[in-house]
């Protein structure tokens, strides 16, 4: 369950508020006019993750030191 606060009660209470998001370890949604703005989440140290998430991200690499072309770049597509 994702929790909303508004920036103006946020900023009253940050620190019960940071408190929170680290014992809970849940996202804090942050709002402005009733309208998300930004996301609290805490932080975590799980570097097992991070590479699993890069592994077979390399499709084809035949040349490494040489320049890339913006016409290779798949994410500009």
């Amino acid at each position: 369950m994702q929790n909303f606060v508004s920036k103006s009660q946020f900023k009253a209470q940050v620190l019960e508020y940071l408190r929170n998001i680290e014992k809970k370890k849940q996202p804090l949604i942050i709002t402005h006019g009733g309208k998300p703005v930004i996301k609290v989440s805490p932080y975590q140290q799980d570097p097992q993750q991070v590479l699993k998430s890069l592994r077979n991200s390399v499709v084809d690499f035949k040349s490494p030191t040489e320049p890339v072309s913006t016409d290779e770049w798949h994410a500009l597509k």
